[in-house]
């Protein structure tokens, strides 16, 4: 049995868990509605306040599928509940973001600015002009959306210039160092 895959959800007060018969559980709670699509293999069902996985057979990628779709579910849970959040730093002379209306606009040291379209269902805040916080009750496109961000231009390992996770930790190397 997989560790992870045969640990019931607990679901949490004023949410709403269904599953349908094309094997999809809907998760709708207070903040937004999600929806996991799972395969044939591993079925879902709700026993007193928690949904249960099972798996068809004991193949590996049904082993595999077991754990993935109990985190998937767990993912969603907390995601109409709590949400998820992930915070950004600009580092960098002349560096900053401002949000207009549903656009990002970042200035990060080329020659024009970037507008970084928000998607719908997520929510991005900029506290001071070097710090944006996204947040969303999927955990995927929250984590997609700062990685897009982050993309724009990746901190760099000798000055630390960048977009970084706040939590990120930059190996720095040594610049260019004088003859002998």
């Amino acid at each position: 049995m997989s560790r992870i895959g045969k640990a019931p959800v607990a679901v949490a007060n004023g949410v709403q868990v269904t599953i349908s018969p094309t094997n999809e559980v809907v998760v709708k709670g207070a903040k937004a509605t999600l929806k996991v699509a799972m395969r044939p293999e591993v079925s879902a069902k709700v026993e007193d306040n928690q949904i249960v996985l099972t798996r068809k057979d004991d193949s590996q990628q049904a082993r595999a599928l077991h754990g993935l779709y109990r985190a998937l579910v767990q993912n969603a849970m907390t995601g109409v509940t709590a949400g998820f959040t992930k915070s950004l730093d600009l580092v960098g002379v002349g560096y900053r973001a401002a949000v207009s209306g549903k656009k990002l606009e970042l200035s990060l040291g080329f020659s024009h600015p970037i507008h970084f379209p928000i998607p719908e269902g997520i929510e991005v805040k900029v506290e001071k002009q070097t710090q944006i916080t996204v947040t969303g009750p999927s955990r995927e496109l929250v984590g997609q959306v700062a990685a897009k961000i982050r993309g724009f231009r990746p901190p760099e390992p000798y000055l630390g210039k960048g977009v970084k996770y706040s939590d990120e930790k930059i190996r720095r190397k040594e610049g260019k160092s004088a003859g002998k």
